[in-house]
């Protein structure tokens, strides 16, 4: 489908981004036909994009299929809060984790996370517990191959347990000085990052568009479940340059979209 240029779109002052897992759709699941109509009608009006703390192999996966490039389904395609960052299907310039952290200080990091979760009585453990990805470092301390229920019995001993708030705590103890900021999110995760590497970092190519277009983002939503205080999206939710709207569901941000645009 052809869309009109980013400056000749009915609302060419707005951007409309928005989360994944939770509130494009369920996590770790494909998003569904009706969202995606729902998004190429958006995308006719004004620009979109998606924030979200994952690589861009795991958007491919959810957001699109082998023949389509999910970087041809949005204006905007921030994989890992923005630092590997796409522009009208072309990446913008990045930088890497790994770099900034040093190889020594990811090795200590992972060995301390390593030993932390062998220590710990879980429900179940599956696979890899660290992601390195270019922007943070993904923990999970059930294992990045749990299934669909494994993940939801552990986010329900999550909720009374508290076993990812307590390692986080302990990890900004122990590494109190590589100034990393942590961020729940999803059913089963957290992130480690450089302090300033949230989902506010994609804002930085926002506002970069006046420079290569003109454009100025004076309207900038921001659609996410993950809205408290430790969270993932609840630095960009609650950025002052943002508009942002809490969601429950990816049925609840269809119905959102909707009132909010004439769809």
């Amino acid at each position: 489908m052809a869309y009109p240029l980013l400056q000749d779109r009915a609302m060419k002052n707005t951007i409309c981004l928005f989360d994944l897992d939770g509130t494009l759709c369920r996590e770790e699941q494909v998003v569904l036909p009706e969202m995606h109509i729902l998004l190429s009608q958006l995308r006719q009006q004004c620009a979109i994009g998606y924030v979200s703390g994952g690589p861009i192999s795991k958007q491919q996966r959810q957001l699109s299929n082998n023949s389509v490039p999910v970087t041809s389904l949005f204006d905007f395609c921030f994989a890992e809060n923005g630092v590997t960052a796409f522009r009208m299907g072309l990446r913008l310039p990045g930088t890497s984790l790994i770099e900034w952290i040093g190889e020594p200080h990811y090795k200590a990091f992972v060995t301390w996370v390593q030993r932390y979760i062998a220590d710990s009585d879980l429900p179940s453990k599956r696979g890899s517990f660290v992601e390195l990805r270019n922007g943070n470092m993904n923990v999970s301390p059930i294992g990045q191959l749990a299934n669909y229920d494994e993940m939801d019995e552990f986010e329900r001993y999550d909720r009374v347990h508290g076993i990812r708030s307590t390692m986080i705590e302990a990890l900004e103890r122990q590494f109190a000085n590589l100034e990393l900021q942590y961020a729940i999110g999803g059913q089963t995760c957290f992130d480690a990052f450089p302090v300033g590497w949230d989902k506010t970092y994609c804002l930085r190519h926002i506002e970069a568009e006046k420079q290569r277009s003109g454009i100025t983002y004076n309207q900038i939503h921001f659609f996410g479940d993950k809205i408290l205080k430790g969270q993932d999206d609840f630095e960009l939710y609650e950025d002052r340059r943002t508009i942002g709207h809490v969601v429950v569901s990816l049925e609840d941000t269809m119905k959102q979209l909707r009132d909010l645009v004439d769809l």
